[in-house]
């Protein structure tokens, strides 16, 4: 098996969505059972050249090592067709990512999603949506509808965003992390300093946020 390969899967809508998967090396679906992340991408990745799904976050970091860091996770990493945003295809993404984990054989009760700027908001979109789908979550400089922050699942989300983002700012993560609290939802929420709008790469790589999502610690 490919240690890293393209996936695509028709879907309503969207047509065919397609992303990059990764597998650990020696990989044996048949004989292991792996979480699995969902990595959604932002804006600037949109269309039909799969390359630019791996600028950032996960996707560059698991196609350049599907090894990273020694975790055995499978990552999962569609791209948002032209013209679109996560937020309109979150369940053409669940179908998608549902049909990656059976044919991987992956472990349904530890899929984790991440994303980062509209994927960040894609993320916030899945974790309200299908809160049972979801074992972990980790929006990452996006935002949220608050008034659906009541079904978020306690202790299972972490969030990341700069204080000077001026693209999207750091209050549309203050709010729906103060509307989970107010509904007795356990969050965690991590502020950059100066980083602008780029808070994924000291997420990604600066903490333990990908350990975390692959159930490592």
């Amino acid at each position: 098996m490919d240690s890293v390969s393209v996936y695509t899967r028709k879907v309503p809508v969207a047509g065919d969505l397609t992303g990059w998967v990764t597998v650990p090396t020696g990989f044996d679906p048949a004989k292991e059972r792996l979480p699995l992340i969902l990595f959604l991408h932002g804006a600037g990745e949109r269309g039909t050249d799969l390359e630019l799904v791996k600028v950032h976050g996960i996707a560059k970091l698991f196609c350049a090592n599907p090894d990273y860091h020694g975790l055995r996770v499978i990552t999962a990493s569609p791209q948002c067709p032209e013209g679109m945003v996560w937020n309109h295809l979150a369940y053409q993404v669940k179908e998608w990512i549902e049909a990656v984990a059976e044919d991987l054989n992956a472990d349904k009760g530890r899929i984790s999603v991440t994303g980062l700027s509209m994927g960040g908001f894609g993320t916030w979109e899945l974790l309200t949506t299908f809160p049972e789908m979801f074992y972990r979550g980790a929006p990452i400089c996006g935002g949220g509808m608050s008034w659906r922050a009541g079904a978020l699942k306690s202790g299972r989300i972490r969030v990341y965003h700069g204080l000077d983002d001026a693209c999207v700012p750091f209050y549309y993560s203050q709010v729906m992390v103060e509307a989970a609290r107010g509904n007795g939802i356990e969050i965690s929420l991590t502020a950059y300093d100066r980083v602008g709008h780029g808070s994924w790469v000291p997420a990604y790589e600066q903490s333990d946020l990908i350990e975390w999502l692959a159930d490592a610690i």
